[in-house]
């Protein structure tokens, strides 16, 4: 059985979970609503502002994992996710047209991706891309999904990055002497 699992979830005053049936969980607060399909054998129940996972025991694999998911939707719900990527290089800048997100990263055609419904995305200084929302998962799939069009190469370093990723560069080639 899972330690993490059994630990209860401190709700703020401004959260409210519902268990609709046995297998849907809904959480509300004041940045949106977010909801999770439970597996069979995994319960939530709310007393008094805390919320703990119940589990039997064919799904104690699922026990940690479903209390993260719920606790990572309360703090969407209340204070949301945030992530930064950096693009490095000449030329390399990015900027948002409505819902599209343009990418100038060293290909002789513009990058255009769409903007994930529920994101908000803004850049900064042309070369600072902050991707916000509530779902962890949708935040961190779509900043990927940015990343993967120009990944750091490893000689000159220049690429999307993470803001505090460290890219272990390699020598180059060195020249043979006579």
């Amino acid at each position: 059985m899972s330690r993490l699992g059994n630990a209860p979830i401190q709700l703020p005053s401004n959260v409210e979970v519902k268990t609709a049936s046995e297998k849907l969980v809904t959480v509300k607060g004041p940045k949106g609503e977010l909801s999770l399909q439970l597996l069979h054998g995994v319960s939530v129940n709310v007393e008094e502002q805390i919320a703990t996972v119940k589990n039997e025991s064919t799904t104690s694999s699922f026990h940690g994992l479903y209390r993260m998911l719920l606790k990572n939707m309360v703090t969407g719900v209340t204070t949301g996710f945030e992530k930064k990527l950096v693009l490095i290089g000449v030329g390399f800048k990015a900027a948002v047209s409505g819902n599209k997100l343009i990418l100038n990263v060293g290909y002789s055609l513009p990058v255009e991706m769409d903007i994930t419904e529920g994101l908000d995305v803004k850049v900064e200084k042309n070369n600072v891309i902050i991707i916000f929302g509530i779902d962890k998962q949708v935040v961190g799939q779509f900043t990927a999904e940015i990343r993967s069009k120009r990944p750091p190469e490893p000689y000159k370093g220049k690429g999307i990055r993470y803001e505090n990723e460290i890219v272990r560069k390699k020598a180059g080639k060195s020249a043979k002497s006579k």
